[in-house]
């Protein structure tokens, strides 16, 4: 247990020390920032998918999951505890109609554990919600800086959750989620003396912190059609709720070094937003329903297909208003599957192995300059055994190559490629003695 927590720290830190920040996407400008996959290494790998539970693996995308029964090789005695943590690393193009450029991003993805009590189980854990990370520069007719957009921050969540078999194959679930952060972002609007920029420039900044609760329910059903052949479901709600927002706001009178590019502030008076009722405002996040099903044989191959629905048409921010920008109901299309050759072979390491794969095609719900936002991803993982044989414990790796966003209309277009790492641990934390 120790070395298994030592390594889950060693992961964690690694990760961290090489992040700089979590996003560099030029859309994380909109709303609360790029919304981040609320899954593992495991689920990104198939597309998304989020229908799929088994014994050993975490679900962080159903609370169902957490309910099962015993082990029928642990002798129908208990159920693993399961510990996860996992990271990412992302490399974008950001193509435009005139130029091109490339940004690279590492993040802490999520840490969770859950543990069963019979037939329920709990589930606890960190994440991040959404991030937010941009430099962008808004260039005049003459090919000047008009404009100069910087942001920063985003919203984690901290989710307790607990899950339970009903009957045989049916769970239902619910999480708990205390959602937390701050978000960042400032502008300068530049002003020139015929071609060369005057000496004192002028910085608006806002600062918001965030926090609120929400929750999400979830059901799983799984049977056998066959001697082999097994039908799984999965249902998930999460209802819309609103964040509590304290706003600040300040502008500045800044110098900025033509060298180095550094911005030194020269004065600074802060905003009355009290009188304009923005001092304290409520953020709406939309709800969002997900349904899905596969048909698979058990500890050998899974093949499934998920839709996700979204009310993004309901989300409002009262503090920020962005021209040509509007929000829409947004949707997911995953398909995706597994395949083990032999996950009890013994003398083939390979045959354990577990092979990923899955594509999704999903509408972001942001519409700019008329244009909706979408995006395309393919990905494929592999889930490696590690540790006691009977614990099946596993490292995964997972690669999505996708595309977000187009060319058309002024706008950008990101092509990314995104890797993951994960680790899957399991233990027993309670085993009846045979002998005394």
């Amino acid at each position: 247990m120790i070395k298994k927590l030592v390594l889950v720290f060693i992961v964690i830190f690694a990760i961290k020390g090489h992040s700089q920040q979590s996003t560099a996407s030029p859309y994380s400008y909109y709303g609360i920032g790029n919304i981040n996959f609320k899954g593992t290494v495991e689920n990104r790998s198939m597309g998304g998918l989020s229908i799929y539970n088994d014994s050993i693996h975490m679900n962080l995308r159903n609370p169902a999951s957490y309910g099962g029964e015993n082990l029928a090789s642990w002798g129908n005695q208990s159920r693993p505890v399961k510990y996860t943590v996992g990271g990412a690393h992302q490399s974008s193009t950001l193509k435009s109609e005139a130029s091109e450029g490339k940004t690279s991003s590492s993040t802490f993805n999520y840490l969770a554990m859950s543990f069963p009590i019979g037939k329920l189980g709990v589930g606890l854990g960190i994440m991040p919600y959404s991030s937010v990370g941009y430099k962008l520069d808004n260039l005049d007719s003459d090919g000047n800086v008009s404009n100069r957009f910087r942001g920063e921050g985003g919203i984690n969540k901290v989710f307790l959750g607990a899950g339970y078999q009903i009957t045989k194959g049916l769970s239902a679930g619910v999480d708990f989620q205390y959602n937390f952060g701050n978000i960042q972002n400032s502008v300068v609007g530049f002003q020139y003396d015929g071609d060369v920029p005057t000496q004192y420039q002028t910085r608006e900044d806002n600062r918001s912190d965030l926090s609120g609760f929400s929750m999400t329910f979830g059901l799983s059903y799984k049977k056998m059609l066959t001697e082999r052949l097994e039908i799984v479901s999965g249902l998930t709600y999460t209802a819309q709720t609103n964040l509590r927002s304290s706003n600040e706001r300040s502008y500045s009178t800044i110098i900025i070094n033509s060298s180095t590019d550094e911005e030194s502030v020269f004065n600074t008076v802060d905003a009355n937003l009290e009188a304009s009722g923005l001092k304290e405002t409520d953020l709406s996040l939309p709800s969002k329903l997900t349904v899905g099903v596969g048909l698979g044989q058990p500890r050998s191959w899974f093949l499934g297909a998920e839709y996700t629905m979204q009310n993004t048409s309901n989300f409002s921010n009262p503090l920020y208003t962005t021209s040509g920008t509007v929000y829409e109901d947004g949707s997911r299309l995953s398909f995706g599957g597994f395949y083990i050759p032999q996950y009890n072979s013994f003398s083939n390491y390979f045959k354990r192995m577990v092979y990923r794969a899955g594509l999704r095609f999903e509408k972001t719900g942001l519409n700019i300059n008329n244009q909706s936002i979408e995006e395309f991803g393919i990905s494929f993982g592999t889930g490696l055994p590690v540790g006691e044989a009977r614990l099946f414990s596993n490292a995964n790796l997972g690669f999505e190559f996708g595309k977000r966003g187009t060319t058309d209309n002024n706008l950008i277009q990101e092509n990314f490629i995104n890797f993951q790492i994960s680790l899957s641990l399991n233990d027993r934390w309670f085993q009846k003695r045979k002998y005394d």
